[in-house]
């Protein structure tokens, strides 16, 4: 049997799903349109050619203005598309005062990609920056011209601009992050496992069926991705819900709150173990019982001797550090 229930019929069954929202799944990515607006004012910026990923030369031939955002690839990459804000995503930028055509600040351009953000911890300083990367693709390079609605008056203050300055920047796109999992689904027909709705964003709810538990480490892969191998070696960027098999509470999500990196030689011995060896797009459930979990030892919430559920979407593989 498929373990997936469609979100729409089945969000309302049980507390243990959860609430939908509204920022597209990764899924979306192959139907993604790139439509940002292009003012002739970008013509006024002149970069250097360069490669992707290495600092670029920036010079305006003369004073940039626009009131609203502007936005033009200048490489458009053929890699992963941005689908969410909430997607981690890996860039350099270059920011200019489009006024006097000075250098404000630029990224270290290392060449390492670890500096990783979600995209939407820029709208606290460069909102208009989140909104001309919608549909951006990895390996591209983005010119954009913001105006002064589109950084925020606080970042404006603290780089010495002018109220009604337009702040140009240039970025380069590295790598995306998938936004949930994207790989093929797979049938399983393993009896006595729990069921998972999938809302349209891709977060999962988790239904824990009334049999009692398995007593060793269970695995199915919900979908498989078609990405990277897990080995352990570097870390891997997740999205994962857990729920404790006895109460059927969540105990711990990461959606709403930003996917995270796992190191598996220092999370708890079953999940490491249900990790090793999946693939980037991949979802998988993992049933852990408590030998491979905390054990007799309360965690948190988690009382002891719980046998624990996840459901884990494996989204990127983090470079070595």
């Amino acid at each position: 049997m498929r373990r997936i229930i469609a979100a729409a019929g089945a969000l309302s069954l049980t507390v243990v799903a959860l609430t939908a929202c509204a920022t597209p799944s990764s899924s979306a990515s192959a139907s993604c349109a790139r439509d940002v607006s292009a003012s002739s004012a970008l013509d006024l910026v002149d970069i250097s050619d360069t490669p992707v990923g290495t600092k670029p030369t920036v010079a305006l031939s003369a004073p940039v203005h626009v009131d609203g955002l502007s936005a033009r690839d200048t490489v458009a990459g053929d890699g992963r598309a941005i689908t969410s804000d909430a997607q981690d995503v890996v860039f350099d930028l270059t920011v200019i005062d489009g006024s006097s055509g000075a250098p404000i600040a630029a990224s270290g351009y290392t060449g390492q990609l670890s500096e990783v953000y979600p995209l939407d911890s820029w709208e606290a300083t460069f909102p208009g920056l989140v909104d001309a990367l919608h549909c951006a693709t990895e390996g591209s390079r983005v010119v954009m011209a913001l105006g002064p609605d589109e950084v925020t008056a606080d970042t404006r203050a603290r780089f010495g601009m002018a109220e009604d300055a337009t702040t140009v920047v240039v970025l380069d796109l590295q790598k995306v992050y998938l936004a949930a999992a994207d790989g093929a689904q797979q049938f399983n027909d393993r009896a006595g496992m729990p069921s998972v709705v999938v809302a349209p964003d891709g977060r999962p709810g988790i239904l824990i069926p009334d049999n009692d538990p398995p007593s060793d480490l269970a695995v199915e892969v919900l979908k498989k991705g078609d990405g990277e191998e897990v080995t352990g070696d570097v870390p891997v960027r997740v999205h994962y819900t857990g729920v404790t098999w006895a109460d059927e509470k969540v105990f711990d999500s990461t959606w709403g709150r930003g996917a995270q990196p796992m190191t598996l030689d220092e999370t708890i011995p079953g999940f490491a173990e249900a990790l090793r060896g999946q693939t980037v797009g991949s979802q998988i459930l993992v049933v852990i019982p408590p030998d491979q979990g905390y054990g007799d030892t309360a965690q948190g919430s988690i009382p002891a001797d719980s046998t624990l559920v996840f459901v884990v979407d494996i989204l990127g593989l983090d470079a070595a550090s």
